[in-house]
Order: C-alpha cells, then structure tokens, then sequence
C-alpha cells in the first residue's frame, strides 16, 4: 500500500508542478477543470447515482466552469461569491457536523447534488484565479493544507487524548482528536509568519496570501491562520460524513494508494474560496 501511495504521489507532482509553473496559465487551468470533472463524477456516485447519472454530474460540473470561464469571468473579481462561498462553508459545515452522518441522508436530493456540484465550480474557480495572481499566492494556500494535515498527524499520533478524553468527531471521523486538530493548527501559524518573513527577506513581487494579510496587522493573520486551519479540518470532516453516509471509505479508487479526487481535495474546498474571500476583504 505504502508503494503504491508513493508512486501514485510521484505521479501527481509530475502532472501538478509542470503546469503550476507553466508561464502559460492554461495547463493549469485544464488540469483544475479535469480534476473539478473527476471530483462530479464521484460526487454523484456518492449521492446514490447510476453511472449514467455520475457522469452527467461531471459533465455539468465541467460544462458549468467551461461557461462561466468563458464569459470572463476568471478576469474578474468576485467579492461577493467568495463571501456567500464562504458564508455557506462556515454556516452549512456547521449545520452537518452538528446534524451528524444520519442528518445528511434527511437532506433533499437536488439540494445535496446541486451543493456539492457548486461547491466544486466555485474551487475550481478560486484555485485558477489564485494561480492567476501568482505561483506564490497559491502555493502558500495549497500548501496550508498540506501542513495542517501533516502536523495533525504527527500530533494525533503522538499527543492524542493525551489532554482530552474525547474524540474530535467521533462518529464521523474517530481517527481524529482535538489534539491532532491543535497541532494542525500550531502547524499552520507556523508556516504563515516564515512564509512572510520569506516574502520579506526575498522581496518577492507576487505577495503571499499570508502575507496580503499580514499588511493589515500581524494579529489578523495569527486569526486567519487559525481558521483557515480549523476549516482544513472541516472540509476533511464533511467529506467523511459523506461517506459514511454513503457506505464507502474512499469517494473511489482513482488515485490508486490514496483513494479518489475528493479525497485528496477535500480540504481545498473550504479552503480556496475562503482565502479569496480574506484576499478580497484586506485589499
């Protein structure tokens, strides 16, 4: 398993580093819309369809970023999107943990399809609008993700329940404790203040998210950090109540090693749109 996780891992950098640092923005941006169609295709599987039915939620997860990105709209800003993007995320995250894994299958069909198909457009969205801006502005929100995730890890592993004596959300996902979600959390504070300081020192031309907010106070950023954090957690969280909803333990078996797309972006989605939104609001 650990093999097949490595080659699969190897094989992802050299499709994902060649395009990110493309001078051309477009294999980037076809490798979003491949990932955005992926990710439709199983979210409909995880909703219960027939093939038929998922690969026409990936063909309107496509066909919906083909559109807008047509009508201009990656040369725009949009404030007011990733704020009800962002909105959404925080209130609807809320909503679903709370409720817990019998509360999503009380939800209608088409609210559940149509959330997860536009949760997936307005990503894809934010993540080619931030490789538009520049390779450091992305790169420092892609890797937030990453970071959380490996220190909350390392610090689950070796701390968990060490300080508390209850799991962080037992029913959806029991492999995770508070702990683990702190040290995720120190992880990203980390990384944001030597990610400025490295702007800094390099005089960098294209700014950092950490450090556009960072110009608007260091305590801003120390509070920015810890929620971009906490809702890498929650979009980790949603995803498993979803599929354990759905009876599955992977969204499906893509990405051999590491499951499916939504697997390995599932943190990303919270995460991109609310990072445009905090860009759009410190500018």
């Amino acid at each position: 398993m650990l093999k097949q996780r490595v080659i699969t891992a190897i094989l992802l950098l050299a499709i994902l580093l060649p395009a990110l640092f493309h001078p051309n923005v477009w294999p980037f941006n076809l490798l979003v819309l491949v990932l955005v169609t992926a990710g439709g295709w199983e979210w409909g599987r995880l909703n219960g369809l027939q093939p038929l039915g998922a690969v026409a939620t990936a063909v309107v997860a496509a066909l919906l970023c083909v559109a807008t990105w047509q009508m201009g709209w990656l040369a725009q800003p949009h404030p007011v999107l990733w704020l009800l993007a962002g909105a959404a995320w925080v209130l609807g995250s809320a909503c679903l943990v709370k409720a817990g894994v019998p509360g999503w299958a009380k939800i209608p069909f088409i609210v559940r399809w149509c959330a997860g198909v536009l949760a997936l457009w307005v990503a894809g969205l934010a993540m080619v609008q931030a490789r538009q801006m520049g390779v450091n502005f992305l790169l420092s929100i892609l890797v937030l993700v990453w970071v959380a995730d490996v220190f909350a890890y390392f610090a689950g592993r070796a701390l968990g329940l060490r300080f508390t004596k209850v799991k962080l959300a037992p029913a959806i996902s029991p492999g995770k404790s508070w702990e683990g979600a702190w040290g995720g959390a120190l992880g990203v504070v980390v990384l944001a203040f030597v990610w400025v300081a490295l702007d800094r020192a390099n005089q960098v031309q294209v700014l950092s998210f950490y450090s556009r907010v960072f110009d608007r106070g260091w305590w801003l950023l120390l509070l920015a950090a810890l929620f971009m954090a906490a809702m890498s957690v929650v979009g980790d969280l949603v995803e498993s109540l979803i599929k354990r909803s759905a009876g599955v333990k992977d969204s499906s078996q893509l990405l051999p090693g590491h499951g499916g797309v939504l697997d390995r972006i599932d943190a990303l989605l919270p995460t991109l749109p609310l990072a445009m939104m905090l860009t759009s609001l410190v500018q």
